[in-house]
């Protein structure tokens, strides 16, 4: 039979009520008695059924997705599958909600997460930019014992808990490797479009896709990011420019969003360009571009597996349990116009 915590009290000579104190570290317990507690939970081997805990407590979890405003399918799908994974997280009891900041303020954005502390949040979840503000406002969180996730976008200089996403960097060498296959050895330039390069994702995807390239296949020349940061003017000036500049442009690489915009701005040149098109996320735009050729290949990372992670994760740092690294590693996937069901 498993001990219970009636055997710990047995075993250390204290009441019941002692026992879940000590389980639960609530202060009123003497050193020497939390020491001798945790001697027989040892020695008993004894194992907490968290879930059937936190049932007879009838504890509910609060988390709290922080995110940046934006209009892309990929942040609307994000949006709409937390709202998906949160009504079955609810019979979990984690109550889960949405938190949109504007973009590209990070004043506004440490604001908000230094609010949630006083909002009784046990678990933060953000997608968005490191910066200093970022930085001090996550361990302003920790240090009231707030557990910290970032999804999608890491932000490893933080005190932050966990990262849930793919491996940008072995992504954007995916990228490279298909745009070397797919270029079938012809020599030329690569265009890289990104709405914005502060996102740690698009820098390490830009990485990644240039050390593929360059350790095999030095034909061909990758040019300059092209940042849009939201402004469709500015992006349709640049990519004329390009195309104006070089006659051999062969390949576009979009290391993030904006694939509906970046589509319309390059059709006109396709026409005198056999454009190689490798594009990030599979959305409603980029799952037509497949369908008629416009694009080549997505690369993605299942969004639902992302978020139900996400909230697996928070949970295990609330309660202090261990990880399951191989259920919370994300895959990178490759989609085909053959194989996007």
């Amino acid at each position: 039979m498993r001990p219970t915590v009636n055997d710990i009290a047995r075993a250390a000579g204290v009441s019941l009520a002692t026992v879940d104190r000590v389980l639960n570290a609530r202060p009123g317990v003497r050193k020497v008695t939390i020491e001798r507690v945790n001697k027989a939970i040892e020695e008993l081997g004894y194992v907490r059924d968290l879930s059937a805990a936190n049932l007879a407590r009838r504890r509910t979890y609060r988390f709290v997705f922080v995110l940046t405003e934006g209009d892309s399918q990929f942040q609307h799908a994000l949006r709409e599958t937390i709202e998906e994974v949160a009504q079955n997280a609810a019979r979990e009891r984690m109550a889960v909600e949405t938190v949109l900041v504007p973009p590209g303020d990070p004043h506004h954005l440490a604001r908000v997460l230094h609010g949630l502390e006083d909002d009784r949040a046990e678990g933060v979840a953000i997608m968005a930019p490191e910066t200093p503000h970022v930085r001090d406002a996550i361990r302003h969180l920790k240090e009231n014992g707030i557990a910290v996730v970032s999804l999608v976008s890491d932000l490893p200089n933080t005190d932050q808990d966990h990262f849930v996403g793919i491996d940008s960097i072995a992504a954007g060498r995916t990228a490279g490797v298909l745009m070397r296959r797919f270029l079938c050895k012809n020599k030329g330039k690569v265009l890289v479009l990104s709405n914005t390069m502060i996102l740690r994702e698009s820098v390490e995807r830009r990485l990644g896709f240039d050390a593929a390239l360059i350790e095999s296949y030095p034909e061909i020349e990758v040019l300059p990011s092209i940042e849009w940061r939201d402004d469709p003017d500015r992006l349709e000036r640049n990519v004329r420019a390009a195309f104006a500049s070089y006659d051999d442009i062969i390949g576009v690489y979009v290391t993030g969003s904006g694939n509906r915009l970046f589509s319309r701005v390059l059709a006109p040149y396709r026409q005198d360009h056999d454009l190689v098109y490798i594009a990030h996320e599979l959305t409603e735009h980029t799952r037509a571009g497949l369908a008629d050729g416009s694009i080549d290949v997505v690369i993605t990372q299942d969004i639902g597996h992302v978020v139900r992670s996400t909230l697996r994760v928070l949970r295990a740092k609330v309660d202090k349990t261990e990880i399951d690294a191989a259920q919370e590693r994300i895959r990178i996937d490759i989609v085909l116009r053959e194989n996007m069901g």
